[in-house]
C-alpha cells in the first residue's frame, strides 16, 4: 500500500435491472441484495481499502446520491465524494477523477471500478489488482481486467487478447489487447469460449495518471480540454460550479468506446476469482445459495408448494409469501410494487420499458 495508489469507485448508475428493489432514488449500489449486511458500495470500498489507502479512495456518484454515500461511508471525507451533476457515462466520470487526482499527485496510479461487482475470492482478486497497479506504475499502458469465461455468456462484453504478445510480470501474464467486442449472440459467444482467446470484459481499469490523461487528450480531446481547465480549481470551493459547467458541455461517451477500443497500448490481466457484475436478477440467481428445489429465497416467511428455480425476494419485510406451481420465476416484493414474472432478461426488459410509459416515473 503506497500513497501513490488510488481507487475510483463509479457509483452513479440507476441499476434499473434490479427493479423494483432498485429505484432511481435508491439504486442497487446502495442496497444489500446479497444479504451480507453491507451494500454493494460498502463491500467495494472495504475490498479496495485492503490495498489502497482509504483516503485515496474516491467515489464518483450523482449529485442526488451524495448524501447516501456519506451515510454508507461515514469514514471518508466529503472531498472524497465527486458529485456528477448529470449522467455522462464512464469517460467523463473517469476524466473528472483523473484530472482531480493529477492536480494533487502527478505520480498517482489508479484502479477504476464499478461499485456493484461480486467477487468470490477477494484475496486472489486483490493480488491481480495489485499486480496491475505495480505494472501500470512504470509502464505506459491502459490495463483492463479480463475474466476467464466459464460459459458462453451473452450479457458481457469480451476482450480478445493476442496470444503471441504476452509478457510475464511476476506470476501474472500481461497480454496485449487485440479487439473489444460488445455483447455477442449465443452462437458467437460459443465461438469465443472455444477459441481460448477471449475474456469477459469486467469494466475494471488500471493505469497511471499521466497515461490516462495522455489518452484522453489523444482520443477524446474535447473531453480532456473541459476537465483540464480545472487544474487550479479542484479541491477549492469553486469546484462544484466548474464541474456543473463542464458536464453541461460534455458529451455522453463510454471509456471503452472513447479510448480503449482505439488505443494501441491497451493490455489486459486475466483473472479467475468468481466474478460477476450482478447486472440482473438472473445473474444474482447463479451466485446465491439455493434450497433443495433450486430456489433463492431472501424473505423472512415463505410457504412454497411445487416451486423450483425461483427467486423470492422481499428483504426484511414481515410478510408471509405463499406460492404454488412456479418454475424459473421472479417474485420480488418491494414496498409499492409486487413483481411476478419469468426469470429471463427478455421478459424483464419488456416490463422495465413499459412501466414508465404506462405508469410514469412514480414506480421507477
Amino acid at each position: 500500500m503506497t500513497i501513490n495508489q488510488y481507487c475510483i469507485i463509479m457509483a452513479g448508475g440507476a441499476g434499473s435491472r434490479f427493479w423494483p428493489m432498485s429505484r432511481d432514488s435508491y439504486p442497487k449500489q446502495f442496497l444489500d441484495i446479497l444479504g451480507t449486511g453491507k451494500s454493494f458500495l460498502q463491500e467495494t470500498f472495504a475490498r479496495f481499502a485492503r490495498i489502497v489507502p482509504s483516503e485515496n479512495i474516491l467515489v464518483v456518484t450523482g449529485h442526488s446520491y451524495v448524501e447516501r454515500v456519506r451515510q454508507q461511508l461515514p469514514e471518508i471525507a466529503p472531498s472524497q465524494i465527486l458529485a456528477e451533476p448529470l449522467r455522462r457515462n464512464t469517460a467523463p466520470c473517469i476524466a473528472y477523477a483523473a484530472y482531480r487526482i493529477l492536480s494533487a499527485n502527478p505520480h498517482a496510479t489508479m484502479v477504476v471500478t464499478p461499485a456493484d461487482h461480486y467477487i468470490a475470492n477477494e484475496q486472489e482478486f486483490l493480488q491481480v489488482i495489485q499486480n496491475g497497479l505495480n505494472f501500470a506504475a512504470n509502464n505506459d499502458s491502459l490495463i483492463t481486467l479480463g475474466i476467464k469465461p466459464t460459459r458462453p455468456e451473452i450479457n458481457y462484453g469480451y476482450i480478445q487478447f493476442n496470444v503471441s504478445e504476452q509478457q510475464d510480470f511476476g506470476k501474472q501474464k500481461v497480454y496485449r489487447v487485440k479487439t473489444f467486442t460488445e455483447k455477442p449472440d449465443a452462437e458467437l459467444a460459443k465461438i469465443f469460449l472455444s477459441s481460448g482467446e477471449f475474456l469477459w470484459n469486467s469494466g475494471i481499469f488500471i493505469w497511471n495518471i499521466k497515461t490516462i490523461c495522455r489518452a484522453l487528450k489523444k482520443y477524446l480531446p474535447d473531453v480532456a480540454a473541459l476537465f483540464e481547465k480545472g487544474a487550479k480549481i479542484y479541491n477549492t470551493p469553486d469546484e462544484a460550479a466548474f464541474i456543473a459547467d463542464a458536464y453541461a458541455e460534455c458529451r455522453n461517451i463510454s471509456i471503452d468506446y472513447g479510448i480503449m477500443e482505439k488505443a494501441d497500448n491497451a493490455y489486459c490481466f486475466a483473472g479467475h476469482f468468481g466474478w460477476s457484475d450482478l447486472g440482473t436478477w438472473y445473474s444474482l440467481y447463479s451466485h446465491k445459495r439455493k434450497d433443495p428445489s433450486g430456489n433463492v429465497i431472501d424473505a423472512p416467511e415463505t410457504m412454497l408448494y411445487d416451486v423450483s428455480n425461483t427467486v423470492v425476494f422481499s428483504g426484511d419485510k414481515q410478510k408471509l409469501i405463499v406460492l404454488r406451481g412456479l418454475e424459473n420465476y421472479l417474485v420480488i416484493d418491494s414496498d409499492d410494487v409486487l413483481l411476478v414474472c419469468p426469470n429471463n432478461d427478455n421478459d424483464f426488459k419488456e416490463i422495465i420499458k413499459d412501466v414508465p410509459v404506462k405508469k410514469g416515473s412514480k414506480y421507477m
